[in-house]
């Protein structure tokens, strides 16, 4: 079997031995080569021709971003993100993902040796799924967040778009996504209109990054988007985000949905869990709901759809081809979970179709 070879990237002596224990204590990978800053990095990448490569963000002489945009233009190799646990960190980390970085790791705050061998499950799926990502590099669109566009600039009040089309109906929208996700809800929730039913979300991401995700995503999106907060009232033309260490629910209050948050055991390894989010609708409505399962490596949330499907729902599974990492949906296909199978260009036009089939006094334009 050939191993993975990973170069990892970090100013910090500390950090490179870290992960260089990390990926050699397992059986598919192995560090080919460390370097403490992008410009010795150059030379080993050139030399070892790398799989995937981890990338410390802030690093002297030329930082990660800086670096990480001329890997994608010049040798696209799969990369994980190095990150700190910071706004400015989360700030930056998503600039990395939107440039076309795989996925992130975050390093712990204290006692950073425990801290990284204790992520050491996490980090070694995450370089496994970037390995499983690296044909796919340049297949979903990079706009950046930060950039507002014209329909974000003139985003019209939110009361002025409730009560329309879906406001007296009960439709709902849970979707679950996790390795390249960031990109593929950006692209799903733009084309979203304001008076579309309320989405409800579960992207595995670490806490203190979902509140930023949430903020830079309702910066360019018609509807208001936001993380999630226990006991509120799910309303149309609003899209949830779980908080990254709390599992979300759909839950009632009286005649209302409300969100619920846990912070139970890790179901699937993820705290947030997709499985936790699509059982809730199970046990909700799960006529009024269709389920949407994008890129991610794992099963997260497989049999969850699947049995949603049964109960009602209409599913909708991102296909292969537009996949940063086909695993979520391969598992929720391969258990019967979807209806249909869609390219991620095609699931917003694909949704709101659906939703204008389902419900709603008048149609939603596609």
């Amino acid at each position: 079997m050939n191993k993975i070879k990973v170069v990892v990237v970090d100013d910090s002596a500390l950090i490179r031995n870290l992960l260089t224990k990390i990926i050699n204590a397992q059986p598919d990978m192995e560090t080919v080569a460390t370097a403490p800053d992008p410009f010795v990095a150059r030379d080993q990448i050139r030399k070892f021709n790398p799989d995937v490569i981890t990338l410390d963000i802030e690093m002297p002489k030329m930082d990660g971003i800086e670096f990480l945009e001329r890997i994608m233009r010049l040798r696209p190799t799969p990369v994980v993100m190095v990150s700190t646990l910071t706004a400015r960190g989360a700030d930056v980390t998503f600039r990395a993902l939107e440039l076309g970085a795989v996925d992130f790791v975050t390093k712990p705050k204290l006692d950073i040796n425990q801290g990284m061998l204790n992520y050491a499950n996490e980090i070694t799926d995450k370089i496994r799924a970037a390995h499983a990502a690296r044909h796919r590099l340049k297949l979903l669109p990079h706009k950046p967040l930060g950039e507002m566009t014209a329909t974000a600039q003139a985003k019209p009040a939110q009361t002025a778009a409730l009560g329309n089309r879906f406001a007296a109906t009960e439709k709902l929208v849970l979707i679950g996504s996790s390795t390249g996700g960031t990109e593929a809800l950006r692209v799903i929730l733009e084309q979203m209109p304001t008076d579309s039913p309320a989405i409800m979300i579960t992207q595995h991401m670490p806490a203190g990054f979902t509140r930023s995700f949430a903020d830079r995503l309702n910066q360019i999106c018609q509807i208001t988007v936001k993380e999630a907060e226990h006991g509120e009232r799910v309303l149309p033309g609003h899209a949830y985000i779980a908080p990254g260490d709390q599992h979300l629910q759909l839950a009632r209050n009286g005649a209302n949905y409300v969100c619920h948050l846990s912070a139970g055991e890790p179901v699937n390894r993820h705290r947030p869990s997709v499985e936790v989010l699509f059982r809730s609708g199970i046990e909700v409505s799960p006529k009024n709901i269709i389920g949407i399962m994008l890129t991610g490596m794992g099963k997260d949330g497989a049999q969850a759809m699947a049995d949603l499907r049964k109960a009602g729902a209409y599913n909708i599974c991102q296909d292969e081809a537009s996949c940063v990492v086909f695993g979520m949906p391969r598992e929720a296909i391969a258990l019967g979970a979807a209806d249909e199978v869609s390219p991620l260009n095609q699931i917003p036009r694909r949704l709101l179709e659906q939703l204008n089939k389902i419900g709603g006094r008048a149609a939603i334009r596609v």
